[in-house]
Protein backbone atom coordinates (compact mmCIF):
# COMPACT_ATOMS: atom_id res chain seq x y z
CA UNK A 1 0.00 0.00 0.00
CA UNK A 2 1.32 3.86 -1.17
CA UNK A 3 3.36 4.83 1.65
CA UNK A 4 2.06 8.28 2.79
CA UNK A 5 5.31 9.48 4.91
CA UNK A 6 7.50 8.09 2.30
CA UNK A 7 6.30 9.66 -0.33
CA UNK A 8 5.65 13.00 1.12
CA UNK A 9 8.91 12.67 2.45
CA UNK A 10 10.24 12.32 -1.80
CA UNK A 11 8.02 15.05 -2.88
CA UNK A 12 9.42 17.39 -0.22
CA UNK A 13 13.07 16.31 -1.64
CA UNK A 14 11.90 16.80 -5.28
CA UNK A 15 10.51 20.68 -4.24
CA UNK A 16 13.83 21.41 -2.67
CA UNK A 17 15.46 20.54 -6.26
CA UNK A 18 12.71 22.50 -7.85
CA UNK A 19 10.85 19.90 -9.44
CA UNK A 20 7.05 19.45 -9.25
CA UNK A 21 6.76 16.01 -11.01
CA UNK A 22 8.79 13.16 -11.25
CA UNK A 23 8.62 9.64 -12.98
CA UNK A 24 9.71 6.79 -11.04
CA UNK A 25 10.85 3.74 -13.02
CA UNK A 26 12.98 1.81 -10.80
CA UNK A 27 11.46 -1.55 -9.45
CA UNK A 28 13.29 -0.71 -6.20
CA UNK A 29 12.01 2.64 -5.93
CA UNK A 30 8.37 1.95 -6.28
CA UNK A 31 8.38 -1.10 -3.60
CA UNK A 32 9.96 1.56 -1.53
CA UNK A 33 6.49 4.00 -2.43
CA UNK A 34 4.35 1.58 -2.73
CA UNK A 35 4.92 -1.95 -0.84
CA UNK A 36 4.32 -3.30 -4.16
CA UNK A 37 6.95 -5.10 -6.37
CA UNK A 38 6.87 -5.07 -10.09
CA UNK A 39 9.66 -6.17 -12.47
CA UNK A 40 8.26 -5.22 -16.16
CA UNK A 41 11.62 -6.93 -17.51
CA UNK A 42 11.91 -4.96 -21.19
CA UNK A 43 8.98 -3.24 -20.81
CA UNK A 44 7.91 0.38 -19.54
CA UNK A 45 6.57 1.15 -15.86
CA UNK A 46 6.17 4.31 -14.64
CA UNK A 47 5.06 5.91 -11.33
CA UNK A 48 4.48 9.42 -11.50
CA UNK A 49 4.62 11.71 -8.63
CA UNK A 50 3.01 15.20 -8.76
CA UNK A 51 3.09 17.97 -6.14
CA UNK A 52 -0.38 17.09 -4.76
CA UNK A 53 -2.82 14.24 -5.78
CA UNK A 54 -2.88 9.86 -6.10
CA UNK A 55 -0.05 9.17 -7.72
CA UNK A 56 -0.65 7.20 -11.27
CA UNK A 57 1.23 3.96 -12.05
CA UNK A 58 1.65 3.21 -15.84
CA UNK A 59 2.32 -0.51 -16.22
CA UNK A 60 1.79 -3.32 -18.88
CA UNK A 61 -1.28 -5.25 -18.65
CA UNK A 62 0.67 -8.54 -18.92
CA UNK A 63 1.54 -7.38 -15.05
CA UNK A 64 -1.75 -6.35 -14.00
CA UNK A 65 -2.48 -6.98 -10.47
CA UNK A 66 -5.71 -6.81 -8.51
CA UNK A 67 -5.04 -5.40 -5.26
CA UNK A 68 -5.23 -1.65 -4.64
CA UNK A 69 -2.15 0.35 -3.54
CA UNK A 70 -3.14 4.03 -3.48
CA UNK A 71 -2.84 4.78 -6.75
CA UNK A 72 -4.41 5.38 -10.27
CA UNK A 73 -3.28 2.51 -12.22
CA UNK A 74 -3.18 2.69 -16.47
CA UNK A 75 -2.46 -0.52 -17.91
CA UNK A 76 -1.35 -0.49 -21.14
CA UNK A 77 -0.64 -3.42 -24.02
CA UNK A 78 2.12 -3.84 -26.22
CA UNK A 79 2.06 -1.58 -28.96
CA UNK A 80 0.52 1.28 -27.46
CA UNK A 81 2.25 4.27 -27.54
CA UNK A 82 3.68 4.95 -24.24
CA UNK A 83 3.99 8.26 -24.99
CA UNK A 84 0.02 9.10 -25.20
CA UNK A 85 0.17 7.73 -21.99
CA UNK A 86 2.34 10.04 -20.56
CA UNK A 87 1.33 13.16 -22.02
CA UNK A 88 -2.42 12.29 -20.33
CA UNK A 89 -0.41 12.49 -16.80
CA UNK A 90 2.46 14.95 -17.19
CA UNK A 91 2.12 18.74 -17.52
CA UNK A 92 4.32 18.54 -20.45
CA UNK A 93 5.01 22.75 -19.42
CA UNK A 94 6.78 21.69 -16.76
CA UNK A 95 10.15 19.90 -16.24
CA UNK A 96 9.72 16.56 -15.62
CA UNK A 97 11.95 15.02 -12.85
CA UNK A 98 13.47 10.77 -14.03
CA UNK A 99 15.56 8.47 -12.07
CA UNK A 100 18.57 7.25 -13.40
CA UNK A 101 17.28 3.90 -14.14
CA UNK A 102 15.10 5.12 -16.97
CA UNK A 103 16.71 3.47 -20.02
CA UNK A 104 17.38 5.68 -22.80
CA UNK A 105 15.29 3.87 -25.37
CA UNK A 106 12.45 5.60 -23.26
CA UNK A 107 14.09 8.62 -22.23
CA UNK A 108 15.13 9.80 -25.78
CA UNK A 109 11.76 8.91 -27.26
CA UNK A 110 9.81 11.04 -24.25
CA UNK A 111 11.96 14.31 -25.27
CA UNK A 112 11.47 13.80 -29.11
CA UNK A 113 7.41 13.76 -28.60
CA UNK A 114 7.80 16.56 -25.90
CA UNK A 115 6.28 15.07 -22.68
CA UNK A 116 7.93 17.67 -20.96
CA UNK A 117 9.61 20.80 -20.96
CA UNK A 118 12.61 19.35 -19.89
CA UNK A 119 14.00 16.65 -18.08
CA UNK A 120 16.46 16.03 -14.73
CA UNK A 121 17.53 13.72 -12.59
CA UNK A 122 15.64 13.43 -9.98
CA UNK A 123 17.13 10.14 -8.32
CA UNK A 124 18.58 12.28 -5.78
CA UNK A 125 15.32 12.80 -4.02
CA UNK A 126 15.03 9.01 -3.95
CA UNK A 127 17.94 8.42 -2.56
CA UNK A 128 18.18 10.72 -0.08
CA UNK A 129 14.84 9.35 1.08
CA UNK A 130 15.39 6.03 1.70
CA UNK A 131 18.89 6.90 3.20
CA UNK A 132 17.21 7.79 6.16
CA UNK A 133 15.22 4.91 7.56
CA UNK A 134 12.13 4.96 9.41
CA UNK A 135 11.57 2.97 12.43
CA UNK A 136 9.60 -0.07 10.48
CA UNK A 137 13.14 0.01 8.16
CA UNK A 138 15.60 -0.06 11.21
CA UNK A 139 13.48 -2.77 12.77
CA UNK A 140 13.88 -4.67 9.47
CA UNK A 141 17.28 -4.07 9.23
CA UNK A 142 17.83 -5.13 13.14
CA UNK A 143 16.11 -8.39 12.48
CA UNK A 144 18.08 -9.25 8.95
CA UNK A 145 21.58 -9.03 10.91
CA UNK A 146 20.70 -10.94 13.84
CA UNK A 147 19.57 -13.63 11.24
CA UNK A 148 23.02 -13.04 9.53
CA UNK A 149 24.56 -13.88 13.11
CA UNK A 150 22.74 -16.88 13.09
CA UNK A 151 24.01 -17.73 9.76
CA UNK A 152 27.62 -17.11 10.85
CA UNK A 153 27.74 -19.54 13.74
CA UNK A 154 26.26 -22.50 11.44
CA UNK A 155 28.78 -21.45 8.52
CA UNK A 156 31.25 -22.12 10.62
CA UNK A 157 30.22 -25.54 10.83
CA UNK A 158 30.83 -26.50 7.52
CA UNK A 159 34.65 -25.79 7.72
CA UNK A 160 36.17 -29.64 7.14
CA UNK A 161 39.24 -31.51 6.52
CA UNK A 162 38.91 -31.65 2.19
CA UNK A 163 35.90 -29.17 1.70
CA UNK A 164 36.32 -26.52 -0.91
CA UNK A 165 35.30 -23.23 -1.39
CA UNK A 166 32.61 -24.03 -3.90
CA UNK A 167 30.64 -27.21 -1.39
CA UNK A 168 30.63 -24.21 1.62
CA UNK A 169 29.13 -21.58 -0.31
CA UNK A 170 26.29 -24.20 -2.00
CA UNK A 171 25.02 -24.59 1.46
CA UNK A 172 24.59 -21.25 3.00
CA UNK A 173 21.43 -20.67 1.15
CA UNK A 174 19.95 -23.62 2.83
CA UNK A 175 21.17 -22.20 5.91
CA UNK A 176 19.52 -19.14 5.61
CA UNK A 177 16.34 -20.11 4.82
CA UNK A 178 16.12 -22.68 7.56
CA UNK A 179 16.72 -19.25 9.97
CA UNK A 180 13.72 -17.36 8.03
CA UNK A 181 15.54 -15.34 5.11
CA UNK A 182 14.07 -15.18 1.95
CA UNK A 183 17.11 -15.49 0.35
CA UNK A 184 20.98 -13.77 -0.18
CA UNK A 185 21.55 -10.04 0.03
CA UNK A 186 24.50 -10.91 -2.69
CA UNK A 187 25.96 -14.65 -3.24
CA UNK A 188 28.54 -15.69 -0.69
CA UNK A 189 32.42 -14.96 -0.70
CA UNK A 190 33.68 -17.69 0.76
CA UNK A 191 37.86 -17.55 0.99
CA UNK A 192 40.82 -19.69 2.13
CA UNK A 193 44.29 -19.20 2.54
CA UNK A 194 45.54 -16.80 0.03
CA UNK A 195 42.65 -15.98 -1.89
CA UNK A 196 41.46 -14.46 1.65
CA UNK A 197 43.88 -11.35 0.30
CA UNK A 198 41.12 -10.98 -2.61
CA UNK A 199 38.82 -8.49 -1.68
CA UNK A 200 36.20 -9.56 -4.06
CA UNK A 201 37.47 -13.29 -4.12
CA UNK A 202 34.56 -15.58 -5.86
CA UNK A 203 34.42 -18.77 -4.51
CA UNK A 204 36.09 -21.44 -6.38
CA UNK A 205 37.36 -25.25 -6.44
CA UNK A 206 40.27 -24.64 -3.53
CA UNK A 207 40.38 -27.28 -0.87
CA UNK A 208 40.40 -26.22 2.51
CA UNK A 209 44.44 -26.68 4.52
CA UNK A 210 45.46 -26.85 7.66
CA UNK A 211 46.44 -23.61 8.64
CA UNK A 212 44.25 -21.48 6.30
CA UNK A 213 42.51 -18.33 6.94
CA UNK A 214 38.54 -19.08 6.51
CA UNK A 215 36.72 -15.67 5.18
CA UNK A 216 33.03 -15.23 5.67
CA UNK A 217 31.42 -12.13 3.57
CA UNK A 218 27.74 -12.86 3.57
CA UNK A 219 24.56 -11.58 3.42
CA UNK A 220 20.45 -12.63 3.96
CA UNK A 221 17.45 -11.03 3.09
CA UNK A 222 14.73 -10.95 5.39
CA UNK A 223 11.23 -9.49 4.20
CA UNK A 224 12.50 -7.20 1.66
CA UNK A 225 15.99 -5.58 3.71
CA UNK A 226 19.22 -6.84 3.53
CA UNK A 227 21.94 -7.82 5.81
CA UNK A 228 25.94 -7.62 5.04
CA UNK A 229 28.97 -9.03 7.53
CA UNK A 230 32.66 -10.67 6.77
CA UNK A 231 34.23 -12.93 9.86
CA UNK A 232 37.90 -14.11 9.72
CA UNK A 233 38.65 -17.82 11.21
CA UNK A 234 41.70 -19.72 11.23
CA UNK A 235 41.66 -23.64 10.28
CA UNK A 236 43.02 -26.09 12.59
CA UNK A 237 45.73 -23.80 13.80
CA UNK A 238 46.61 -20.02 15.66
CA UNK A 239 47.18 -17.91 13.10
CA UNK A 240 50.86 -16.32 13.21
CA UNK A 241 52.33 -13.22 14.52
CA UNK A 242 52.44 -11.40 11.53
CA UNK A 243 48.77 -12.26 10.84
CA UNK A 244 47.66 -11.90 14.45
CA UNK A 245 49.16 -8.27 14.12
CA UNK A 246 47.12 -7.52 10.71
CA UNK A 247 44.00 -9.44 12.37
CA UNK A 248 44.28 -6.84 15.64
CA UNK A 249 44.89 -3.77 13.21
CA UNK A 250 41.83 -4.40 11.06
CA UNK A 251 40.13 -5.05 14.19
CA UNK A 252 40.85 -2.04 15.81
CA UNK A 253 40.31 -0.16 12.84
CA UNK A 254 36.92 -1.10 12.52
CA UNK A 255 35.72 -0.81 16.40
CA UNK A 256 37.18 2.93 16.79
CA UNK A 257 35.56 3.80 13.56
CA UNK A 258 32.32 2.32 15.17
CA UNK A 259 33.08 4.20 18.67
CA UNK A 260 33.19 7.36 16.79
CA UNK A 261 29.38 6.74 15.51
CA UNK A 262 27.08 9.88 16.29
CA UNK A 263 24.72 12.04 14.35
CA UNK A 264 25.55 15.10 12.45
CA UNK A 265 29.87 14.21 12.34
CA UNK A 266 31.25 13.81 9.02
CA UNK A 267 30.99 10.56 6.74
CA UNK A 268 34.55 11.37 5.58
CA UNK A 269 35.84 11.22 9.39
CA UNK A 270 34.77 8.18 10.07
CA UNK A 271 36.82 6.25 6.90
CA UNK A 272 39.88 8.62 7.72
CA UNK A 273 39.41 7.28 11.28
CA UNK A 274 39.86 3.88 10.14
CA UNK A 275 42.35 4.69 6.89
CA UNK A 276 44.71 6.20 9.74
CA UNK A 277 44.74 3.31 12.00
CA UNK A 278 45.74 1.26 9.28
CA UNK A 279 48.15 3.51 7.25
CA UNK A 280 49.90 4.38 10.47
CA UNK A 281 50.01 0.35 11.46
CA UNK A 282 52.13 -0.11 8.03
CA UNK A 283 49.19 -1.43 5.75
CA UNK A 284 47.57 2.10 4.10
CA UNK A 285 48.61 0.53 0.70
CA UNK A 286 46.60 -2.66 1.38
CA UNK A 287 43.44 -0.84 2.32
CA UNK A 288 42.31 -0.46 -0.96
CA UNK A 289 38.31 0.04 -0.86
CA UNK A 290 36.38 2.84 1.00
CA UNK A 291 35.16 2.05 4.48
CA UNK A 292 32.00 1.16 3.91
CA UNK A 293 28.60 1.25 2.17
CA UNK A 294 25.06 1.95 2.58
CA UNK A 295 22.84 -0.60 2.68
CA UNK A 296 19.06 -0.92 2.77
CA UNK A 297 16.60 -2.79 0.33
CA UNK A 298 19.75 -3.25 -1.97
CA UNK A 299 22.93 -4.58 -0.51
CA UNK A 300 24.38 -1.34 -1.96
CA UNK A 301 21.80 1.43 -1.22
CA UNK A 302 22.59 5.10 -2.86
CA UNK A 303 25.86 6.72 -0.89
CA UNK A 304 29.11 5.25 0.98
CA UNK A 305 31.47 5.83 4.01
CA UNK A 306 34.58 7.49 2.02
CA UNK A 307 36.55 10.52 2.05
CA UNK A 308 34.57 11.46 -1.17
CA UNK A 309 31.38 11.55 0.79
CA UNK A 310 30.83 15.54 1.58
CA UNK A 311 27.39 14.61 3.80
CA UNK A 312 26.93 14.27 7.80
CA UNK A 313 25.50 11.33 9.69
CA UNK A 314 21.70 11.84 9.75
CA UNK A 315 19.68 9.63 12.22
CA UNK A 316 18.47 6.27 10.18
CA UNK A 317 21.70 6.53 8.10
CA UNK A 318 22.70 2.71 8.03
CA UNK A 319 26.07 0.97 6.28
CA UNK A 320 28.64 -1.03 6.87
CA UNK A 321 32.04 -0.68 8.71
CA UNK A 322 34.25 -2.75 6.90
CA UNK A 323 37.96 -2.16 7.10
CA UNK A 324 40.31 -4.49 5.29
CA UNK A 325 44.02 -5.69 4.72
CA UNK A 326 44.72 -7.12 1.79
CA UNK A 327 48.54 -8.19 1.62
CA UNK A 328 49.10 -10.13 -1.49
CA UNK A 329 53.14 -10.31 -0.66
CA UNK A 330 52.45 -12.68 2.34
CA UNK A 331 48.82 -14.03 1.08
CA UNK A 332 47.48 -12.68 4.30
CA UNK A 333 43.72 -10.89 4.29
CA UNK A 334 41.73 -9.94 7.01
CA UNK A 335 38.24 -7.96 7.12
CA UNK A 336 35.76 -7.53 9.28
CA UNK A 337 32.30 -5.86 9.11
CA UNK A 338 29.43 -4.83 10.95
CA UNK A 339 26.15 -2.82 9.91
CA UNK A 340 25.61 -0.39 12.14
CA UNK A 341 22.01 2.21 11.94
CA UNK A 342 22.84 5.93 13.41
CA UNK A 343 20.63 6.95 15.72
CA UNK A 344 18.99 9.88 17.38
CA UNK A 345 21.39 10.08 20.07
CA UNK A 346 24.48 7.82 18.96
CA UNK A 347 24.75 4.60 17.19
CA UNK A 348 23.66 0.97 16.75
CA UNK A 349 26.06 -1.87 15.97
CA UNK A 350 23.47 -4.13 14.15
CA UNK A 351 25.98 -7.31 14.21
CA UNK A 352 26.48 -9.45 17.53
CA UNK A 353 29.42 -12.03 16.36
CA UNK A 354 32.46 -11.79 17.98
CA UNK A 355 35.25 -9.70 16.44
CA UNK A 356 38.04 -12.34 18.50
CA UNK A 357 39.45 -14.39 15.36
CA UNK A 358 38.77 -18.30 16.49
CA UNK A 359 40.10 -21.49 15.88
CA UNK A 360 37.55 -24.12 14.15
CA UNK A 361 39.26 -27.31 14.86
Amino acid sequence: MLDLERNQKVRNLLQQQGIEQMLVSDPLAVFYLTGKWIFPGERFMGLILKEEGTPTLIVNALSRFPEEIGVKKVYYNDGDDINVLLKNEINEKKVLGVDKNLPARFLLPMGDAHVAEGYRNGSFAIDDARAIKDEAERQKMRVASLVNDKAMAEFKKLIKAGVTEEEVAAQCLGIYKSLGASGYSFHPIVAFGRNAADPHHGPDSTVLKEGDTVLFDVGCKVDDYCSDMTRVFYYKREPDALTRKIYDLVRRANEEAEAMLKPGIPIASIDKKARDIITEGGYGKDFTHRLGHFIGIETHDFGDVSQANPNFTKPGNTFSIEPGIYNVESGIGVRIEDLVLITEDGAEVLNHYTHDWEVID
